[in-house]
């Protein structure tokens, strides 16, 4: 089955690596149009939005920041004139030892909640006000809202990947192999990030949209319920 994203403008946020690359360059090879965000990786985020087609742009911003977070949304439809998906992507890790300074780990504690936890929430806050006043062609955001917004066309899915072959999983790959890191798959590989990446194009065709308000788990059977 072809799946034909050409009538769609989506941002994909910390789309410069991982999961977020495979992700934009999954949904730029179905046709639509991509707006690469990237917090810090801008060489990165410019391959990307070379690979995704002559309309992908890259959006850089610090999603720790209220003021970038807060513009992001904005910034995307002046350039494009449209959104109709947002993927909201980006997550942080940041370390924090029991033995570092108290204002280490209430910074790394301060920017995980704000990327991982504020960012996502103004962003949704943002896009639906952006929706409310087009009609939107299709389009997930986050599965809180399906309910509240699907009289305005709003579909919303949350995407649930299991440990999946990034750099911020390399490190552990490294340290214990890859052996312990699948021990507790049901499928025989990890999970890649192409393989997240196809959910979310099925997801933004508008080929399962009554199924709005559901998690999708993509974690090689690690996970079932």
């Amino acid at each position: 089955m072809h799946t034909d994203l050409s009538d769609q403008t989506v941002l994909v946020t910390g789309a410069s690596r991982g999961i977020g690359r495979a992700t934009a360059t999954a949904l730029a090879e179905a046709g639509a149009t991509v707006a690469v965000h990237y917090g810090r990786s801008a060489d990165a985020a410019g391959e990307v939005a070379a690979t995704c087609g002559e309309e992908a742009r890259p959006f850089q911003a610090d999603l720790s920041t209220l003021d970038a977070t807060n513009s992001l949304i904005d910034r995307v439809v002046d350039a494009y004139g449209r959104l109709d998906t947002l993927v909201l992507n980006a997550g942080v890790a940041v370390p924090a030892p029991m033995d570092a300074s108290t204002e280490r780990w209430a910074d790394a504690w301060s920017e995980t909640m704000h990327v991982n936890l504020r960012a996502p929430e103004l962003l949704c806050r943002h896009t639906l006000r952006h929706f409310q006043r087009q009609q939107p062609s299709g389009g997930a955001l986050t599965r809180s809202i399906a309910r509240g917004f699907g009289d305005d066309g709003v579909k919303a899915f949350t995407v649930a990947p299991g440990f999946t072959r990034t750099d911020m999983a390399q490190d552990f790959i490294d340290e214990y192999g890859e052996e312990h890191a699948t021990k507790d798959l049901a499928l025989d590989r990890l999970t890649e990030p192409s393989d997240v990446a196809s959910v979310i194009v099925f997801l933004a065709s508008g080929q399962a949209d009554h199924a709005t308000g559901t998690t999708i788990d993509v974690n090689a059977g690690s996970y079932v319920h």
